[in-house]
């Protein structure tokens, strides 16, 4: 029996979709068809943070879940809201893409003129970026990956900042201008990873999705998720992080940035990948101690 993956319509989604679908084949022999699905997020034109955050994707992808409409559907990590639905269960994190953040244009951060226009919807990346150049003016965007690569090739905006996975899964690598290192722009929980999920009731699909799984990745982005939710950030704070799975140490860096870009904390741990989840909490613990909170400000809930 064609198993029914659901996606959000974009060109992105379906590319990503269409590899977990590939992979799911290749991996059992069972087909996997895709069902489009229209999310409140993508018909939106207001900004994410005044929506509440990335749930606004994956809500309409849950739904059809509980309908019967889909067997499972994917996300981007970073989509996926950190507070648990007991209605769902993530049965697999394949192995993470690129985490990093890329500038698309004519050239590199360092050689823009001052002033110039750089066009992102991310309060993390503008943070960060303020940080690196407050002499450039950050444009806030929505829309999909074509759609804001457009604004530079008309001159609207002097370049855009998007993931960089997002971009290689599209074929779209060679616009790329400057790939960012997490020392000078931390990308968001999960980024760069997809999420598969089903019913929790679905035990033999649960059972079946979970070959999917890659268990490095999974410690990774857990560990970066519990950060952002135990500092009850929502996913238009400036907070990023990044954990790396070696096979014997999982390695979590977070930095919370002020909106305006001035004051930072960053902080590191190590530990077993088996208590990504401590590992999580007690960096986050430490970030509050020393004024992350505070931060944040109106961007936590």
């Amino acid at each position: 029996m064609t198993l029914r993956l659901g996606t959000r319509r974009s060109l992105l989604a379906i590319t990503q979709s269409q590899l977990v679908a590939d992979s799911c084949t290749e991996r059992t022999g069972r087909a996997v068809e895709l069902v489009g699905v229209t999310t409140f997020g993508d018909v939106t034109k207001a900004h994410l943070a005044q929506l509440g955050g990335t749930g606004v994707f994956v809500s309409a992808l849950r739904d059809k879940l509980m309908e019967g409409e889909i067997d499972f559907a994917v996300h981007s990590l970073k989509d996926l809201p950190t507070k648990p639905d007991p209605r769902v269960t993530l049965a697999a994190i394949p192995a993470r893409h690129d985490h990093r953040d890329a500038l698309v244009g004519r050239v590199p951060f360092a050689d823009l003129p001052a002033g110039a226009r750089v066009g992102t919807g991310s309060p993390r990346r503008i943070a960060m970026l303020r940080a690196l150049r407050p002499d450039i003016e950050y444009v806030p965007i929505r829309g999909n990956a074509d759609t804001r690569i457009g604004k530079v090739t008309s001159g609207e905006l002097d370049a855009v900042v998007l993931a960089a996975a997002g971009l290689t899964r599209l074929g779209r690598d060679s616009e790329i201008a400057q790939i960012f290192e997490i020392d000078e722009v931390m990308p968001a929980p999960g980024q760069g990873a997809l999420a598969v999920e089903c019913l929790a009731e679905r035990e033999d699909l649960v059972d079946f999705l979970a070959v999917l799984d890659d268990p490095r990745t999974r410690a990774a982005v857990t560990a970066e998720r519990v950060v952002l939710s135990a500092l009850e950030a929502g996913c238009s704070a400036p907070v990023g992080a990044f954990a790396l799975d070696d096979g014997q140490t999982l390695n979590l860096t977070a930095l919370v940035v002020a909106v305006d870009g001035t004051e930072a904390v960053r902080k590191s741990a190590a530990g077993p990948p088996s208590e990504a989840v401590a590992l999580g909490h007690k960096l986050a613990a430490e970030m509050i101690s020393e004024g992350a909170d505070r931060l944040m400000g109106e961007h936590s809930h």
